[in-house]
């Protein structure tokens, strides 16, 4: 395993779906995931989907991929409503399916 892996815990994968108003407000929820993922640090994608979700996977330490999902829950962005977020498959994992964050369509 990596420095990176070992100095701050396990690596964790999880998939999400934000629910609530979370799509077309005049600003790219996906852009905004992109982004705080970066600052993070954390790897794997974000997807608008035709039900009005966001959904996604987030790979990384185990602090910073439980970092990301309270952002997830809580900030979203500036002009989202978020009503709940769904978490499930969080499992430990050896190694990053990712090496970046992106935006998937």
């Amino acid at each position: 395993m990596s420095a990176l892996g070992k100095a701050s815990g396990a690596l964790k994968s999880v998939d999400y779906e934000v629910f609530g108003r979370v799509q077309g407000n005049g600003d790219f929820p996906t852009q905004y995931t992109e982004e705080e993922a970066r600052k993070l640090g954390v790897v794997g994608w974000v997807k608008n989907t035709s039900q009005g979700t966001v959904t996604g996977q987030v790979q990384g330490p185990e602090d910073k991929v439980n970092a990301m999902k309270s952002w997830l829950s809580k900030v979203g962005s500036p002009s989202s409503r978020i009503d709940r977020t769904d978490f499930s498959n969080e499992k430990e994992i050896s190694k990053l399916d990712f090496s970046g964050f992106s935006t998937r369509y």
